[in-house]
This record gives structure tokens, C-alpha cells and sequence, in this order.
């Protein structure tokens, strides 16, 4: 995992450090000359503009056209508080005019070679380094950004990671303590745990999964969570589904219907909410299902039935029992379990969400935020456009709730941070633009081991 710090934690690192701050600017503009010269692939008569603003981010601009020019490049610095209208033309565009600490709307000027590659100290000037957000503008989309340390959420979220091109984490010598770097993190693929394998003593309802999804028209959503459970470490699936609903099932699938009677002891993770309906019927078995107190994902139709006044009861219980519980919601669901949609800082959001229900909330999007009622946070990239598609989101709580019952509810932050991942890197085995939730299970077999 990559360490994710906010600006105003990083100030505070920076203030900590035992190297003076000379000697913090002197390495990175070391690191951002060295990544210059990597993007121009040479250094003798190259031409870079650097646009230096007043700050520490100005400092570290400047040290690199210092280094720039020892290295024989033809490097000058503009001040980024009187910069001309059009700067000159030039190899590369070194933007260092300001980093996550502003505070105020900044316009860059423009260049005399708009296709001339920007190489961004820290992040893109401009760009609020909790957000993403822009703030004033224009700003200068970068090929390349070089941050220090740690990751910045504003490199990860909104116009922030769609303009940064491709990030560098440069070590200056800051240190990262553990907690900062367990608090909040972006996941990577050596951060996902394989399935168990199991041994000659492993039975099939050590690691069984009971779903209750599906209504009238809806059986789909439910077949898909069952099969991508199955897939993803459950060794038995049990559905509860109305009868006239059940047609199409995958035949390994043991159902039965309602009013839900199974021995809950038998289960290790429960899923909830895919095509169950929002009517007094789906907040009846949606009741039984908070009831038997497993491990359980919640989703879809779920969450539109959360202030039904016998869920809202049970889930009142279930919070004082702490048992495991994952929300899934995109925008629309995480309005309906909170009352408002998330806002510009989606880490904030979907930490608060886990707080005020003492779960496990993975909020959907590009980037997906995973965060549990203990404040960490795991920040998934891998998002594709190609998952805005019918069942999708069933097939993600599938893979959650299989992991759930293969690893246990000891580790089910991890387990939700892993089926995001997972789900991600599924969509990007697909070669095509589109794809449906069926390509994606297929996929899904391809990433998981």
C-alpha cells in the first residue's frame, strides 16, 4: 500500500522532521530534476521553463533548475506571481508554482508549446490537494507529477487524478509513521491476500455463504451474487428467494424461500439487498436477515430500507452487538443511508458513514473509498468506466461475501478493500468498451488466486 497523507497532515510531518527544511527542498529538487531528465530522455541543450511560485513548492523548483543547469540543460525560472502572458517555448514545462498548500484560485499562463510536456512539483498548481477539486483555473494538465513522501488525496480524486498523469512518490527522507500509513492508503495488487487453499479436514460449510436477494423480475441480481460468491472462497452457497423468483439459478445454489429459518451457525457471511424490492415484504425478510447476526454485506434495495422503522430496530441492536457489517452504496444509496450524497471529500464522507453505523462502508466511485468505524481507509484506483453496467454492484457484493467466509470476520476491512480491488482489475481484463456482469465473473476468474 502507498501511504495517502492530506495537506494538513503532511505540514505537520514536514514541521516534524529532523532534517531542516534546506536540506527537504535540496532532495526534491533533486527528485524533480532527475524526472526531468528522464522525461526528456537527455539533458544537453534541452530548454525547460520553470514557473516557481513563493513557496516551498517554488524552492524545490528552483533547486531543480539549479541542478538542470549543472547537468547542461538550459533551464529558467518565472515567477509564477509575474509570469508573462505566454512563456517561451520550451522541452518541458516544470510546474512549481504552488503545491497542496494553497489556499486561494491560481491561473497558470500559458505556453508557447501546448504540446510540450509538464512535469508538476507535488501536484498540479492549482488543484486543492484535499479534493481534486480546481480552484480558479485554467490549470495545466501534467504528463508527469513527482509528490514527495506520500500520496496527496487530490491526486487520487476528481480533476486531480485526471490531470496528473503519471505520479512519482519521490522519498526526501520524511518519515511516515505506521499510523499514517495504515490510517489511510492506496491499495495495490501484492495488498491482496490469496484464497485459501484448505486441507484434507475442509468441509463445505466452513466457508458457506447465505444470500437473501431477489423478488419478482429480480432473480438475476441474486444469481449473480451467488455465482461471484462462489468464485471468490465460498464453498457453499445457500439463497433465500421467492419461488416464482428462483428460475435460472446456478445448479450448484442451494435456495429455499421465504420467511427465512436457517441455522445461522452454519454460515460465515451473510448478503442482502440485490433485487430484494423496498416493500414491506423485503423489509420483512431484510429484518430476519439482521437478525441472525452474521457477517453481512448490505447492498442495492438494502439501503433504501435502512429507516424502515423494525430495520432500523434490529439495526440498532445489531450496532450494540458489533456485529461485522458492509454498506456498498454508490451516491444515490449513500444518500439514502445518510440522509445527504457524499460531497467533494469522499475519504471524510465515507468515514463519517462508517462511524455514525459502526460498519464497514465501501463507497462507490472513481476512485472507490473503503473505510471502517476506526477511521482507516483503503482508496481503490482501479475503478473503470466499464462498471457503470445492470449488475455490476451484484457481482462486487458476491465477491465480498465469498472472501468474508474464506477469511473470516476478523479480517473483513480487508476482505472489502480486496473484492473492490479485485472487481477493478477484472473490468480491466476485458478488452472491450463495454461489458456486462456475466464478462465480468468470467474476468474475475483470471484475477483471483
Amino acid at each position: 500500500m502507498i501511504p495517502v497523507v492530506t495537506p494538513a497532515r503532511m505540514s505537520e510531518i514536514d514541521a516534524a522532521a529532523s532534517e531542516s527544511a534546506e536540506d527537504l527542498i535540496e532532495k526534491a529538487g533533486a527528485a524533480t530534476a532527475r524526472l526531468a531528465m528522464e522525461i526528456m530522455g537527455g539533458r544537453y541543450g534541452r530548454r525547460v521553463v520553470i514557473v516557481s511560485g513563493p513557496g516551498n513548492n517554488g524552492a524545490d523548483g528552483r533547486v531543480a533548475a539549479h541542478r538542470l543547469q549543472r547537468a547542461g540543460v538550459r533551464a529558467s525560472v518565472v515567477s509564477a506571481l509575474n509570469a508573462p502572458e505566454i512563456l517561451p517555448a520550451a522541452d518541458l514545462y516544470i510546474d512549481a508554482a504552488f503545491g497542496t498548500g494553497l489556499s486561494r484560485s491560481y491561473s497558470a499562463p500559458k505556453r508557447a508549446c501546448e504540446e510540450t510536456p509538464v512535469l508538476a512539483v507535488d501536484i498540479p498548481s492549482g488543484i486543492d490537494g484535499l479534493t481534486g477539486e480546481v480552484m480558479g483555473g485554467p490549470v495545466w494538465p501534467a504528463g508527469h507529477t513527482v509528490t514527495f513522501a506520500a500520496l496527496k488525496p487530490g491526486l487520487l480524486f476528481n480533476v486531480g487524478s485526471k490531470i496528473c498523469g503519471a505520479v512519482t512518490v519521490a522519498d526526501i527522507g520524511l518519515k511516515i509513521k505506521s499510523g499514517d500509513s495504515t490510517r489511510c492508503a492506496l491499495f495495490e495488487d501484492t495488498d491482496v491476500e490469496p484464497l485459501p487453499v484448505g486441507s484434507h479436514t475442509t468441509h463445505k460449510w466452513g466457508n458457506a455463504v447465505l444470500v437473501v436477494a431477489g423478488s419478482v423480475g429480480m432473480g438475476g441480481a441474486a444469481a449473480l451474487v451467488c455465482e461471484t460468491a462462489q468464485v471468490s472462497g465460498a464453498r457453499l452457497v445457500c439463497l433465500n428467494i421467492p419461488v416464482e423468483a428462483s428460475k435460472g439459478l446456478p445448479v450448484e445454489v442451494v435456495h429455499d424461500e421465504p420467511p427465512l429459518s436457517v441455522d445461522a451457525a452454519r454460515f460465515k457471511a451473510c448478503a442482502v439487498g440485490p433485487g430484494l424490492g423496498r416493500d414491506s415484504a423485503a423489509a420483512a425478510r431484510f429484518v430476519d436477515v439482521l437478525r441472525l447476526g452474521l457477517p453481512t454485506v448490505i447492498d442495492a434495495d438494502a439501503m433504501h430500507l435502512m429507516h424502515d422503522p423494525a430495520v432500523a430496530e434490529a439495526m440498532s441492536q445489531r450496532r450494540k452487538r458489533m456485529v461485522p457489517t458492509v454498506f456498498t452504496p454508490h451516491d444515490v444509496e449513500f444518500e439514502a443511508l445518510t440522509g445527504h450524497r457524499p460531497g467533494v471529500d469522499r475519504i471524510a464522507a465515507a468515514r463519517a458513514a462508517a462511524t455514525e453505523w459502526q460498519a464497514t462502508v465501501l463507497l462507490k466511485g472513481g476512485p472507490t473509498v473503503v473505510a471502517n468505524h476506526d477511521g482507516q481507509v483503503r482508496i481503490i484506483s482501479c475503478v473503470s468506466p466499464k462498471l457503470a453496467a445492470a449488475g455490476t454492484g451484484d457481482v462486487l457484493t458476491g465477491i465480498i461475501a465469498g472472501r468474508a467466509a474464506a477469511f473470516g470476520a476478523e479480517r473483513i476491512f480487508e476482505c472489502v478493500a480486496e473484492a473492490a480491488h479485485l472487481h477493478g482489475r477484472a473490468s480491466e481484463v476485458i478488452q472491450s468498451a463495454r461489458l456486462t456482469a456475466s464478462d465480468l465473473i468470467s474476468a474475475l476468474r483470471q484475477v483471483t488466486w
